[in-house]
């Protein structure tokens, strides 16, 4: 694949979501992707705003997450973690669907957590992300979550948490770009940490991609 450093590092989103991250490590993570030129950070919601404030200026926005790693809160807590984010400075929110509910085939439910959010995010002139889960789920429900993003306004889907046993795969991120087409982002992640694996995934569909190893990833890449 012809792509450059620069272009590469501009779909990475250079994430920080251990919950034992510490104020320091937030720090490294803002001053490596103002260095590179991520896509964003992606980090806890506990950190939004000493992110936004040392990326103020920059080309790198600010993502967290909502309703991490599980899903399993009701819509109104997940508005309001989203509201608190985007007040701190978030730009990009990254949901994860209501799995159990999908699972169910409660389809509606689904699109309406979502839609809740998405509505939010874009009235703030932020992006949403909804997170499937795809260790989770049959070829089925990833595809049925799939359509109630895309339903639900949202503005990308991607695999995994990170957290949920498995992480992306170049089948499931072939699988999403089929079921979205050209209509939403399909974001990869969870377990991708060489560079091989990151244009595995975007040859595969994948427009953004989510790694704690995006250094290494980009400087792999010869210059």
């Amino acid at each position: 694949m012809d792509i450059t450093r620069r272009v590469l590092a501009g779909m990475i989103d250079h994430t920080l979501l251990k919950p034992e991250a510490t104020p320091v490590q937030i720090e490294r993570l803002c001053e490596e992707a103002q260095q590179y030129h991520f896509a964003t950070v992606c980090i806890n919601p506990l950190y939004v705003s000493l992110a936004a404030r040392m990326l103020a200026g920059s080309d790198v926005a600010v993502c967290t997450v909502v309703g991490f790693p599980l899903g399993a809160t009701p819509t109104r807590v997940k508005r309001f973690e989203a509201e608190n984010a985007l007040a701190d400075g978030a730009r990009e929110l990254d949901m994860v669907l209501p799995i159990g509910l999908l699972k169910a085939g409660a389809h509606d439910e689904v699109r309406a957590d979502i839609a809740a959010l998405a509505e939010l995010c874009h009235r703030h002139g932020a992006l949403l992300k909804v997170i499937l889960e795809t260790a989770l789920l049959t070829e089925a429900e990833k595809i049925a979550g799939c359509q109630a993003a895309m339903a639900a306004g949202a503005d990308f889907v991607k695999t995994s948490t990170g957290f949920g046993g498995g992480g992306a795969t170049v089948a499931d991120v072939r699988l999403m770009r089929q079921a979205v087409g050209t209509a939403l982002g399909v974001k990869a992640a969870g377990g991708i940490r060489t560079l091989a694996d990151a244009l595995a995934l975007i040859e595969a569909g994948a427009t953004r991609i989510g790694a704690s190893a995006g250094v290494a990833i980009v400087e792999a890449l010869p210059a």
